[in-house]
């Protein structure tokens, strides 16, 4: 098979050794693939793969089922399909195991499929599963304009919490109103805080999303609420900061710590099979969609990575084969 692979500051599509699809298994002929920004810092040296996953960057895929392993009966042969990847995505085949495959939503088309796996299995895990949000407690999600703050804000609609955005531009904001979003703040302005405890109220936020880190964490801390929940999962402010930890011991706050790609594959089972009972079916009624803001055939890969370095996107990036 072919697939992208990094040869010095290069991005070659090139020939690739096929994996064996063992038990428990299945093999996927991809159909498109979408960038994350974990793919420009694996490329960059920062992120490599977790012990044991592909070496060819691609976090999730769509496609076709054409191969299964033994014991395999979530999937059949002939299914359209969606995936989520610890690597392997740019390529024309990947192996994963079952539990992290499910079928592509009906309304969708295949390369549709490929803006879901990982962008709303973040949000998803984030938002319900490591925060434990509750119906109309309140949300702040910054970067509210990426992949994952554009799935976030669909599925916070939809269990009935208001959330407040931060993204990179006014435009940004009022594209994240539009998904459902109460109001938000253009982070070229200087500093959120204001802003947002203005919206949340003198009682605070129960909830923060936070790819960002060190940059944000005392203003984050600030806004929230009694028990509140600040579940950080990137470091694009930097990783290291001072904090105050009388206010944390004040408020009963918790600080969450989360990654996804280096979970164990039981418990990414478990966050999909939590996406097709509480996602796919308002995906499927219309009430939720995935935000593509370009595609390109695979080839053309440099150009998509250039695209998603520049900051200017909103939702994915998709790359067909």
């Amino acid at each position: 098979m072919k697939a992208i692979q990094i040869q010095g500051d290069n991005l070659v599509w090139a020939d690739y050794p096929e994996e064996i699809c063992a038990a428990g298994q299945v093999r996927i002929q991809v159909r498109a693939t979408a960038i994350n920004r974990a793919d420009l810092l694996q490329r960059s040296g920062g992120y490599p793969p977790p012990a044991g996953a592909s070496l060819i960057m691609g976090l999730e895929c769509a496609g076709e089922v054409i191969e299964i392993g033994e014991g395999v009966q979530r999937v059949k042969v002939g299914d359209a399909v969606c995936a989520l990847l610890a690597g392997g995505g740019y390529a024309e085949q990947v192996v994963v195991a079952a539990g992290q495959v499910l079928p592509v939503p009906q309304g969708l088309d295949v390369i549709q499929a490929a803006a879901l796996p990982e962008v709303f299995a973040t949000a998803y895990l984030n938002l319900y599963m490591e925060a434990a949000l509750a119906p109309t407690e309140k949300v702040i999600l910054h970067a509210g304009a990426s992949g994952v703050g554009t799935a976030a804000i669909q599925m916070l609609k939809s269990s009935g919490n208001n959330c407040f955005v931060t993204a990179g531009s006014a435009d940004k904001i009022a594209q994240c109103v539009a998904l459902g979003a109460d109001a938000g703040f253009d982070r070229h302005q200087g500093s959120f805080i204001d802003t947002a405890r203005e919206w949340a109220g003198k009682d605070g936020v129960e909830v923060i999303l936070d790819p960002v880190g060190g940059q944000y964490l005392q203003d984050n801390l600030k806004l929230l609420s009694l028990n509140g929940r600040l579940v950080v999962i990137g470091l694009m402010g930097g990783a290291v900061t001072e904090m105050n930890l009388g206010a944390l011991m004040m408020k009963r706050a918790r600080i969450i710590g989360s990654t996804l790609r280096a979970r164990p594959i039981p418990e990414k089972a478990q966050i999909m099979d939590a996406l097709l009972a509480n996602v796919w079916p308002q995906i499927e009624q219309g009430l939720i969609k995935p935000i593509v803001e370009a595609q390109y055939p695979i080839q053309e890969v440099e150009q998509a990575h250039a695209l998603m370095a520049g900051n200017t996107t909103v939702g994915k990036v998709l790359l067909t084969l």
